[in-house]
């Protein structure tokens, strides 16, 4: 699938590091460092702005290195890039961190994911077909 895309960053697009890979690293578009202190959050530019298809989604989620080496997530994870919004991808980064993190120019902040959706209408009843988990809800098949 093609998607249109303009890139306003010094970055290269972002890229599938691996055949298998699902998403795609999205790198910060700043000119300076920046420091996010403990439990700060920031919002962080990529220059990029997207066209995708009407049914797709862009998933914006954390990268698993800056989550376990750094304590980097995101607030709204995952945050959703809808198929008509033509603004700038930015990222929304939180320091879980005890410590100062420092984030570079052109660091690799986040992935992208494309994803198919389908759009509902709903149905309203009064009553919903039995199943086996029922009313079931948190941690009521054990620890």
């Amino acid at each position: 699938m093609k998607v249109k895309v303009i890139n306003k960053s010094r970055n290269p697009l972002p890229q599938y590091e691996t055949m298998g890979s699902a998403g795609m690293d999205l790198r910060a578009d700043t000119d300076t460092t920046i420091t996010l202190q403990p439990l700060e959050r920031i919002l962080i530019p990529t220059g990029l702005h997207i066209e995708l298809p009407i049914g797709y989604e862009a998933q914006i989620r954390p990268r698993s290195g800056l989550a376990i080496k750094k304590g980097i997530s995101l607030v709204n994870s995952p945050g959703t890039i809808d198929s008509d919004y033509r603004g700038e991808i930015k990222v929304i980064l939180i320091n879980l961190s005890n410590d100062k993190v420092t984030i570079e120019p052109a660091d690799r902040i986040a992935q992208m994911v494309i994803a198919k959706y389908e759009q509902i209408s709903w149905e309203e009843v009064h009553i919903l077909a039995d199943s086996e988990r029922g009313e079931g809800g948190f941690g009521h098949t054990g620890v």
